[in-house]
């Protein structure tokens, strides 16, 4: 399927926004279900949100209506603007893959990137 490749994080205070780009390939991001995730130290990755080919969307319910998921088809990047930024959004956010058409399991999405650090400050 070839490689993905997050980019966007970084320091930033809380109540601020970003905004994370997760590149791939066509075949990738148009046709497969792209998830962004996330992994704090000692915790387990979570589910954040999914876009799939049908351009159904679906996030978790911490983001209570702060980040946007999006996916343009023009330059094969899918995007996770996120707003009104906590503390506790800290954490590695790493964008993947799945065949399926509805997935929030990590164990569902077989292609992930690398990852990409945000820190929010208070």
């Amino acid at each position: 399927q070839g490689s993905l490749k997050e980019s966007g994080g970084n320091l930033v205070q809380a109540g601020e926004s970003l905004r994370l780009a997760c590149a791939g390939s066509s075949t990738m991001l148009q046709y497969h279900t792209c998830g962004w995730f996330r992994q704090a130290p000692g915790r387990e990755r979570e589910f954040v949100a999914f876009i799939n080919r049908n351009d159904q969307i679906q996030y978790a319910d911490f983001v209570n209506g702060r980040f946007t998921i999006s996916r343009h088809d023009a330059n094969n990047t899918v995007y996770l603007q996120m707003d009104s930024l906590k503390p506790e959004d800290t954490a590695v956010y790493y964008c993947a893959t799945s065949g399926l058409n509805r997935a929030v399991t990590p164990a569902f999405y077989n292609n992930w990137g690398q990852g990409t650090q945000v820190t929010v400050s208070t």
